[in-house]
C-alpha cells in the first residue's frame, strides 16, 4: 500500500512539473522573437524611422527623409543656392524688411525670419523647421539658440566651398540631378570663355572691391568673386589680396598704391543711400581719379546684383555672363 501511495505521489509531482514547463513555454511565445528584435532596432537606430543622414564638409547631420520646412538664417549663400535650384524655404532672411528682388521668385510664400545678422528666434520656432541653414559667420551664442530649435547646419561663406554648398541644398531639396546639371553647364561655359577672358586681362592687375557701410573692402583669395578671377580664370593675385585674412577695409591711399588696371566694384544696395553716396564721393577724389582703372574707364560697377556673394553657382554663372557682356562686349 505504501509503495502504491509513493508511486501516485511521484506521478503527481511529475505532472505538476510538466504543467509548469508548458506554462513557461506559453509565456515566452506571447512575444514573438521577431517583434522583440524590431523594437530594439527602433531604439538603437531612430535614423531609420523617417530620417536620413547627410554629410557636409566632414560633418554628419540627421534630417527628415523628406525635408519640407527649410529656414534660411544669416546665409546669403543659401539664398542664392535656393534660387538656383528653385527651392522654396518656409522662412528666410530679408534686407530692409523685404526679400531682395533677385530672390523673390524662389522665396514664394516664405516668411521673413529677420535680417542677415539679426535672426528672429521666436519666428523661427513658430515655423517649426526641419532644418535651419545658418552661416559660419554666426557667433556661438546665436548658433546655440538655433540648435535648440532644430538641426542647424552652418553654411560656409568661403567661396571655395561653393560646390559643397550647392550639393547640400540639393540634398535637402531632393534636387541633386538639377545641381549636377548646373555644375556641368557652368564648367562648359567657363571653358568656352576662359581663354578669351584671360587674354583680355593679360598683364593687368585685376581686383574686386565691395563698398558697404560707406567703406571699401578687399577680400582674401578664396572669398567673394576672387576665386572666379584668380583660381578659375588664372589671373595674377594682387599682393593686397594675398595678404587679406578676412574682409578688410582698404583706404584710398592703399588702393592707389596697388594701382589696379581693372576694378570690379559692388556698391551694396541695402535699403538706404549710404553706399551709393560713398561711391559718388570716392570717385571725385583726386587720388582715385589717378588710378589706372579710373583713368582708362575700366571700372565696372555692379555688373551683377550688388547682394550676390560671389561664391555660389548662381553668382558664378551671373558673373561669367556679365564679364562676357560688359568686358568682352559679347
Amino acid at each position: 500500500m505504501m509503495k502504491k501511495q509513493l508511486s501516485l505521489l511521484l506521478f503527481a509531482l511529475m505532472a505538476i512539473l510538466v504543467l509548469v514547463a508548458c506554462t513557461d513555454t506559453m509565456e515566452v511565445e506571447k512575444i514573438p522573437q521577431g517583434d522583440e528584435k524590431e523594437t530594439n532596432v527602433a531604439k538603437e537606430s531612430p535614423i531609420q524611422n523617417g530620417m536620413k543622414e547627410i554629410t557636409y564638409l566632414g560633418n554628419t547631420y540627421s534630417v527628415p527623409e523628406k525635408v519640407e520646412r527649410i529656414v534660411i538664417a544669416g546665409t546669403m549663400e543659401a539664398m542664392e543656392d535656393a534660387t538656383a535650384l528653385n527651392i522654396e524655404p518656409v522662412g528666410a532672411i530679408t534686407v530692409a524688411g523685404e526679400f531682395p528682388e533677385i530672390f523673390k521668385s524662389a522665396m514664394g510664400k516664405a516668411e521673413s525670419i529677420g535680417e542677415k545678422q539679426q535672426p528672429n528666434f521666436e519666428k523661427i520656432l513658430e515655423l517649426q523647421p526641419d532644418v535651419i541653414l545658418g552661416t559660419t559667420k554666426f557667433p556661438d551664442e546665436v548658433v546655440q539658440k538655433l540648435e535648440e530649435i532644430s538641426t542647424t547646419i552652418l553654411v560656409s561663406h568661403i567661396s571655395s566651398n561653393w560646390q559643397d554648398n550647392l550639393m547640400l541644398m540639393a540634398q535637402l531639396g531632393d534636387k541633386e540631378e538639377e545641381a549636377k546639371a548646373l555644375l556641368a553647364l557652368y564648367g562648359k561655359d567657363l571653358q568656352s570663355a576662359k581663354t578669351t577672358l584671360k587674354e583680355e586681362f593679360e598683364n593687368d592687375t585685376v581686383m574686386t572691391l565691395r563698398i558697404r557701410g560707406g567703406q571699401m573692402y578687399v577680400y582674401p583669395e578664396d572669398v567673394f568673386f576672387n576665386p572666379s578671377l584668380y583660381n578659375e580664370l588664372g589671373l595674377e593675385v594682387p599682393e593686397v589680396v594675398q595678404k587679406a585674412k578676412t574682409q578688410e577695409a582698404i583706404s584710398i591711399e592703399q588702393l592707389a598704391q596697388v594701382n589696379p588696371d581693372v576694378l570690379f566694384i559692388q556698391v551694396q544696395q541695402s535699403g538706404n543711400q549710404e553706399n551709393e553716396q560713398a561711391y559718388e564721393t570716392l570717385k571725385k577724389n583726386p587720388i582715385i581719379q589717378n588710378i589706372t582703372a579710373f583713368k582708362n574707364e575700366h571700372v565696372y560697377i555692379n555688373i551683377v546684383d550688388s547682394l550676390l556673394e560671389g561664391g555660389t553657382v548662381f553668382s558664378k554663372i551671373e558673373f561669367l555672363k556679365a564679364l562676357q557682356h560688359d568686358v568682352l562686349k559679347k
